[in-house]
């Protein structure tokens, strides 16, 4: 286990969410908890971490009723995942939008950053876990045959706490 604080647990937090990119984005009220995937925009070196959405969606709603998420990001490829929980709050400067606008969005939003419906979701991170392979999966593979064969434990990778 190797739990991480502070400056060590943000680079550790930026480097899986911007390598893996795409999580699932659990935002609840009192009667339900819903889930969607999500495209990471921009992980800040504070751990601010950027969506973009439309004011007219159900997570918009949610959100406002409770700013708790919970992110859930996983790259079965790398064995890399992470578990966030964080407050999330609505963005609706024109200036950030601009910022951190990406071509790939217009997919979503055809007007570009003048599309009346777009805004930004803030995510502050507060705590993660995290598993990390030390390889990738043929890696992996040859490793839990070794273990198989020898009968040692089989080394699995690092895993940990990050307080953000």
């Amino acid at each position: 286990m190797e739990n991480l604080n502070t400056d060590n647990a943000l680079k550790k937090y930026k480097s899986l969410v911007e390598d893996i990119g795409t999580c699932m984005f659990l935002s609840s009220t009192d009667a339900n908890q819903t889930a969607r995937p999500m495209a990471t925009t921009k992980v800040e070196d504070d751990g601010t971490t950027w969506f973009f959405t439309s004011k007219a969606s159900l997570k918009v709603h949610e959100i406002k009723q409770d700013h708790t998420v919970h992110l859930l990001y996983a790259h079965p490829g790398k064995s890399s995942y992470i578990d966030v929980w964080g407050t999330a709050n609505l963005v609706y400067d024109r200036n950030k939008i601009k910022e951190l606008w990406n071509p790939i969005v217009k997919a979503w939003f055809p007007d570009g950053v003048d599309d009346p419906n777009l805004c930004l979701l803030k995510v502050d991170p507060s705590s993660a876990h995290y598993w990390d392979s030390e390889s990738g999966k043929m890696v992996q593979f040859v490793k839990i045959l070794a273990s198989a064969v020898t009968g040692k434990r089989l080394s699995e990778g690092v895993e940990g706490m990050l307080k953000l």
